[in-house]
């Protein structure tokens, strides 16, 4: 076997042209023979690169609208004849074969496809048949065969060849094989993911579940510092793909709490501030703009703010940056920024700038756990008026059932138990992930109570409107409540003591809504 394998020959197909006239031409330079399929051909000749169609190389015209090209034994045997191999050399010489030492090759945007439309003809258009079938030709003939997958192993291939005088290394070929077989797996994968929608039954259960990602980068380290830990795109939006316009790396904890700021202030339509502190929101609020939302999320519970995610759904201006950097925050997420705003924040070095697309993922939610993963849809359930039963006797005016609805849309995202208390579209108390609802509704309720009356005393969330992301077991939930004065409340039913919960709230005056739809968050 010899390590150095000199290229002479090379088949150029691709669909994203980005780099490879500049390549073509190295290869020209190094005297290698190219051949070259529709587009591509027609871009090279354009560029004086003397390349040959592959028509001429296989004697048989393109057909089907190019559907058939690349599908011959000239082509495939060029591939995969092991060189060493006199059999093989000799049904090649016998059939008029001629070897191909390296493949340059992307694939039809299968993917790209898929994220700019609908459209079911261009979708099947763009799955690629002679791509990954010449891929997998050269690339399991990798002791004799280069193949490059990827514009970003253009120039890798030159420093190679640079330094081999016109070869390639075994230990090269194998690597960028391997990237190869990678690529196609991927591309294989997002086919199936788009046909597995026609093998659903109505709980959308299918027999395998495929997932891929590209690698956005890999991470110092994970949740802690012994972890390891990367990032890994699986579309072209959200948090893994916003634009970073300053600051520090991106950490583990960073990206886990960034995303779940973005997922929640994504619930709000008018101009609304998120504040996260460890996956947990701890001060959400609408206001009239961006700056009062922010200044209503942070006066919510500024102790814990510090430190924070802050998520905005809109434009961050001069004024609003100013109020931004009086408070330490690991990362800031908006839809946009001025550039006076930008130069304000410039002066936080250390601070992450992020500008996301806003744009609400219908990707499903993966969670790894011993021996295999789970899956489930996100919970993207929209709580609107009609959702909400009054079954006690007092009940609210339609305004105030507008914070009842803000309170669920917050509780939605907050870990189990959750309870959650507002006033004005503003979070005054959060009780988040404790093992007993009866825990998170007196931490909830004394948060609620220190930010009317500035102490943990009784009676003071007066009019409070408090929402739970399950059902109340039992109903001491209701006796917390009505004793930091909270006016009304809105739960999931579904408790087989529904009934003596609703006879506390009528006993303390409370107004009390059910809904049917639950929202744990573990």
């Amino acid at each position: 076997m010899q390590n150095l394998q000199k290229i002479s020959r090379c088949l150029i197909s691709v669909s994203d042209k980005s780099g490879i006239i500049e390549l073509a031409k190295f290869l020209e330079a190094n005297k290698v023979e190219i051949i070259s399929t529709g587009g591509t051909f027609k871009l090279l000749r354009e560029n004086n690169i003397a390349a040959k169609d592959i028509s001429e190389f296989t004697g048989f015209p393109e057909i089907m609208d190019g559907r058939v090209k690349t599908l011959h034994p000239k082509v495939h045997g060029g591939l995969l004849g092991v060189l060493d191999n006199d059999d093989h050399k000799k049904q090649a010489a016998q059939n008029d074969i001629e070897s191909i030492d390296l493949l340059i090759i992307n694939l039809y945007p299968f993917v790209e496809t898929l994220e700019k439309t609908d459209d079911e003809d261009e979708i099947i258009e763009n799955i690629d048949i002679g791509g990954p079938a010449m891929v997998r030709s050269a690339a399991k003939n990798f002791i004799f065969k280069t193949v490059i997958t990827s514009i970003a192993n253009y120039e890798d291939l030159k420093t190679e060849m640079q330094s081999n005088s016109g070869a390639t290394s075994l230990e090269f070929r194998k690597k960028i094989a391997a990237r190869a077989f990678q690529n196609i797996a991927n591309y294989d994968v997002a086919i199936a993911d788009y046909f597995a929608q026609f093998l659903a039954d109505e709980k959308n259960e299918v027999a395998q579940f495929a997932l891929q990602g590209r690698l956005k980068q890999t991470l110092r380290y994970g949740e802690n510092a012994h972890q390891n830990a990367a990032v890994y795109s699986l579309s072209s939006s959200g948090i893994v793909n916003s634009q970073q316009l300053q600051g520090k790396e991106l950490s583990y904890n960073n990206f886990n709490d960034s995303d779940a700021a973005y997922n929640l202030v994504m619930e709000f339509s008018s101009p609304a501030c998120v504040i996260v502190k460890h996956a947990n929101p701890c001060g959400v609020a609408v206001g009239g703009n961006l700056s009062e939302a922010y200044k209503k999320a942070l006066q919510a519970d500024p102790k814990s703010a510090f430190g924070g995610i802050v998520a905005l759904n809109g434009k961050i201006d001069e004024s609003l940056a100013q109020e931004l950097s009086k408070i330490f925050f690991e990362v800031i997420i908006a839809k946009e920024i001025d550039e006076k705003a930008r130069d304000i924040l410039a002066s936080k070095k250390n601070l992450r700038v992020l500008i996301a697309d806003f744009k609400k993922s219908a990707q499903q939610q993966i969670k790894s756990i011993s021996g295999g993963f789970l899956v489930q849809d996100l919970d993207q359930k929209n709580i609107a008026k009609n959702n909400l039963k009054q079954v006690s006797k007092a009940f609210v005016s339609e305004s105030e059932i507008e914070n009842l609805i803000f309170a669920m849309s917050i509780c939605k995202h907050v870990k189990s138990n959750a309870i959650v208390v507002v006033n004005d579209n503003q979070t005054v108390g959060i009780g988040a992930g404790q093992t007993s609802r009866v825990d998170a509704c007196e931490i909830a309720c004394k948060k609620a109570a220190n930010f009317f009356d500035g102490a943990n005393s009784l009676d003071k969330a007066r009019g409070g409107y408090l929402a739970s992301d399950a059902f109340f077991p039992f109903a001491d939930n209701i006796e917390i409540a009505a004793m930091y004065g909270i006016k009304a409340i809105v739960a999931p039913q579904g408790s087989i003591r529904d009934e003596e919960v609703i006879a506390k709230a009528d006993e303390k005056g409370i107004a009390l809504y059910f809904i049917e739809t639950r929202h744990f968050r573990h």
